[in-house]
């Protein structure tokens, strides 16, 4: 048997139909007992996952710190609540700050309640 080039190989999958690559897979995973359709799914789904990232999250006060007072306050710029109402926020640590909110606003969020001394999640 004169064997194939990777060229010819790629050729000949480049001229086929679907019916003839699916009859090839079907005889590849027969002969050898593999299964090539499960892993590459698999596979493709979580590399799109993870390339496209979440397209909203939520920012969660977890630590309050040393500064509660400056905390308190960025809570309230970013929050647009009162003073009794941001306090409250800060008090029942770990909450919830904003929600369903773009990627990069979180990451603002972030960065000013971590410049006051909190410690915050995105999720």
């Amino acid at each position: 048997m004169a064997k194939l080039t990777k060229d010819e190989i790629l050729a000949y999958l480049e001229e086929a139909t679907i019916l003839e690559l699916n009859e090839v897979i079907e005889a590849i995973e027969e002969k050898f007992g593999v299964s090539a359709a499960a892993p590459v799914a698999v596979a493709a789904a979580a590399d799109t996952a993870a390339a496209a990232g979440p397209s909203e999250v939520s920012v969660t006060l977890t630590d309050v710190g040393a500064t509660k007072v400056a905390v308190i306050k960025v809570v309230r710029e970013i929050t647009g609540l009162g003073l009794v109402d941001a306090k409250g926020l800060v008090d029942k640590t770990p909450s919830v700050i904003k929600e369903n909110i773009k990627p990069e606003e979180a990451e603002e969020i972030k960065k000013k309640l971590t410049e006051a001394g909190a410690t915050v999640e995105v999720k």
